[in-house]
């Protein structure tokens, strides 16, 4: 009687390196098939928790205060300190990751670096509502130590992908020398007006390093739906806030109510808020248009800078509202109202902008889905400031993601289709 045949099996590894030496940074496929966000970069993303916090918490407390301006001001120097490094690092991931020790080791340090930055963060908001002299040191000091691992990982993919050393050198000197404008801001002790001035120049000059490194010498090989995928993620940590705000809101409601219809109100109109925020970014397929045109990854990468600064002044706001509604704010409902309406209105504007760039189309439906999403803000102040209250405002302002969520999935998701296919032809 003949033996059955065995019958040849293939056996799936997992995708994960295993490197147990140290690799060569010669640099990634940039078509890599199925390319993710690997578990130290998830890890990485963790620690950006806590300087969000820590920014959100520091706007709310002036904010509720009236200090609009030391609101304003602090989350922008604050969110770009954070998020530049951590755009800068992904990037570089996307096109060197090598996941051995030494590339873990520098992740780790830069880690450190952000929760340097983010105890940081209270001085910075207290010294700029002071108005005299900018103390920025603990956050300089720990935005220091972020990019010199970031410089020392361009050095070694210098050394090691030669086709692209120029490049990568051009990203080290452009870092070192803005490191060295940072330090010398610490020890300067100017009057708050020239630092923030000089602070403003280095960040533009640091902002400028790679389109120049990029373009003067050849492009990395960072990976189109890896980056998007990236951006999605912190996307969605920065959401964090927003929930952590609603939370807020909700607590003070059942502190001063119990539970009660505002209660539901205010739990149903902020995580609406926060879902549908959500739904508005991720309806749009980033990693297609970026793989096809690839330069396009400029404007799209640092518009994002104001996404995830107007994502957190809305948890924010969120927070304002809370300490409104237990009477332990020095402004009125109207005010906190405004404190969310407007960062919504910034993200869904910016939102628009960032399509608008990447696939280079204008298409008028998106205008009237837009200004569906600001008369649902603008009805919401309008409702407050005639009495209405917190829950019905948070309810209307969720309307403004909503209509865009409802326009496009329903009409809207034509338009996007069509547009995405001359886009990527």
């Amino acid at each position: 009687m003949p033996r059955p045949r065995r019958v040849a099996r293939t056996v799936y590894l997992p995708a994960m390196s295993l490197t147990h030496h140290l690799g060569r940074m010669t640099g990634r496929d940039p078509h890599q098939a199925h390319r993710s966000a690997t578990p130290l970069e998830l890890l990485f993303d963790l620690v950006f928790v806590v300087a969000f916090s820590q920014i959100g918490s520091q706007a709310a407390h002036y904010l509720e205060l009236g200090h609009v301006s030391t609101a304003l001001t602090g989350i922008a120097f604050s969110t770009f300190a954070v998020t530049w490094a951590w755009i800068n690092y992904s990037w570089l991931a996307s096109a060197y990751d090598t996941d051995d020790a030494f590339f873990r080791i520098a992740t780790l340090v830069i880690m450190v670096g952000v929760l340097i930055v983010a105890l940081g963060i209270p001085p910075v908001f207290h010294s700029l509502d002071e108005g005299h002299i900018f103390d920025n040191t603990v956050m300089v000091a720990g935005y220091v130590v972020m990019r010199i691992a970031t410089i020392a990982l361009w050095i070694r993919a210098a050394r090691h992908d030669e086709k692209r050393r120029k490049t990568c050198i051009a990203y080290a000197v452009n870092v070192s020398i803005a490191q060295v404008g940072w330090i010398a801001l610490i020890f300067l002790n100017m009057p708050l007006g020239i630092t923030l001035v000089f602070t403003t120049l280095l960040s533009l000059f640091e902002m400028a390093g790679p389109f120049f490194a990029e373009k003067r010498y050849g492009p990395t090989p960072w990976h189109a739906h890896h980056i998007a995928e990236r951006y999605g993620l912190l996307v969605i940590i920065t959401l964090g806030e927003v929930i952590l705000g609603t939370i807020l809101a909700i607590s003070a409601v059942i502190e001063e109510e119990g539970w009660s219809l505002e209660t539901a109100l205010v739990a149903f109109g902020g995580t609406a808020l926060a879902f549908g925020m959500w739904w508005n970014y991720f309806a749009i397929p980033f990693g297609k248009v970026l793989e096809r045109h690839r330069w396009r990854g400029f404007p799209w990468g640092y518009l994002h800078l104001v996404v995830f600064g107007s994502l957190v002044a809305v948890g924010a706001g969120l927070h304002v509202a809370a300490n409104v509604i237990t009477e332990h704010a020095h402004v009125d409902a109207t005010f906190a109202v405004l404190s969310i309406a407007i960062p919504v209105l910034v993200y869904e504007t910016f939102l628009f902008g960032i399509y608008a760039v990447t696939v280079m189309q204008f298409d008028p439906f998106h205008i009237w889905l837009y200004l569906g999403s600001v008369a649902a803000l603008a009805a919401s102040v309008v409702a407050v400031s005639l009495g209405a209250s917190m829950g019905v405002a948070l309810l209307l302002i969720a309307c403004a993601p909503a209509v865009v969520v409802v326009g496009y999935e329903t009409v809207g998701w034509r338009h996007g289709a069509e547009m995405l296919e001359r886009a990527t032809r």
